[in-house]
């Protein structure tokens, strides 16, 4: 699982996270720091309002969250849904023989990048993080 604080890069970068079923996500409170919760229709359900989302906590917790704005979570991607956002651009996972791992990807245009971590999802992060941030330099 990447770090919030990784998670937060790729929020303020402009990756978009539209709540769905089995999404993980932090609070971002200081009392609730190492806590990661899932999306579960059972339990933690997404509702979608004109004003924003919120995260709405169904049934009995260990503490007392009934339901928390969307602004006030960071989205955890996992592995698969980041590959997925990567789309057309990946080309590649490999692990190091010093057991980091390696994302390739490829934008039309340039040449190809090489992102180096200690988990299949920090470098699939890093890259999302460099296509985002690329994304938002020519748009902007």
């Amino acid at each position: 699982m990447i770090s919030v604080d990784l998670a937060l890069l790729l929020r303020g970068a402009g990756l978009r996270w539209h709540p769905a079923s089995g999404d993980r996500f932090a609070v971002i409170q200081p009392e609730m720091a190492g806590e990661v919760f899932t999306i579960s229709e059972m339990t933690i359900e997404a509702h979608h309002y004109p004003t924003g989302t919120i995260l709405g906590f169904n049934g009995t917790t260990e503490w007392a969250l009934d339901s928390v704005a969307q602004e006030d979570a960071v989205w955890l991607p996992r592995e698969d849904q980041m590959r997925e956002l990567l789309g057309g651009t990946f080309r590649s996972l490999a692990r190091s023989t010093d057991g980091t791992y390696q994302v390739l990807v490829e934008r039309p245009g340039h040449p190809e990048l090489v992102f180096t971590a200690d988990s299949a999802e920090e470098a699939y992060a890093d890259a999302l993080l460099s296509l985002v941030t690329a994304a938002v330099e020519r748009a902007g």
